[in-house]
This record gives C-alpha cells, sequence and structure tokens, in this order.
C-alpha cells in the first residue's frame, strides 16, 4: 500500500500503479512512467479538483501552457513556475497527505 512520497516513487518500478490509488495518484504515476496518453485518459474525465490539478500538470508536461492553464484555474491552484520535477513532487505529496 502506497502512504508516502517516498513509497509513491517506488512503486514506479512496478509495471502498474497499486490498485488502491485514486484516479489522480493513478494518473500521475503513469506521467511518472512517461506514458502521458494513459495518464491523460485517467484524469481527463474526472470532476475533482485533485483530477482537474493532475490534468494541468499533463498539459504542462505538453507544453500547452493554454490548456493547463484553464485546468490550473478549474483545481484552483496556482499556475505552476517551477520545474516539473517539483512540481510532480508537490502534486504527489499533497495528494498522498504527506510532505516526504
Amino acid at each position: 500500500m502506497v502512504v508516502n512520497v517516498a513509497a509513491f516513487i517506488a512503486s514506479l518500478d512496478g509495471a502498474a500503479p497499486a490498485p488502491e490509488l485514486n484516479a489522480p495518484l493513478a494518473g500521475l504515476w503513469w506521467a511518472a512512467k512517461g506514458d502521458w496518453d494513459r495518464a491523460h485518459k485517467i484524469v481527463q474525465d474526472e470532476s475533482s479538483c485533485e483530477a482537474a490539478w493532475v490534468h494541468a500538470y499533463l498539459h504542462r508536461v505538453e507544453g500547452d501552457l493554454g490548456n493547463a492553464g484553464y485546468w490550473y484555474r478549474e483545481a484552483g491552484q496556482p499556475t505552476a513556475k517551477d520545474s516539473l520535477e517539483a512540481e510532480w513532487q508537490r502534486i504527489a505529496a499533497t495528494l498522498l497527505g504527506s510532505k516526504t
């Protein structure tokens, strides 16, 4: 079971995310594995703020900053200005309810 960011990162060695992960975390997991399409399919139809935040991140990864901006607003999050890696870590920590 994934309970913190370190365990979440360690789970990236696996072939698939842990089945108990919610859609935003599963999308973030696939994003870290480099499967943008799979990550996007998971979060695009979710209505939560958390899914919108991952969706924003994915469009930022893609380089579509206009679309990312829309999803940041939907998520109630400021547009990220830091590195993609730092944002990924921040999203993971927030969604997992931890800082490490």
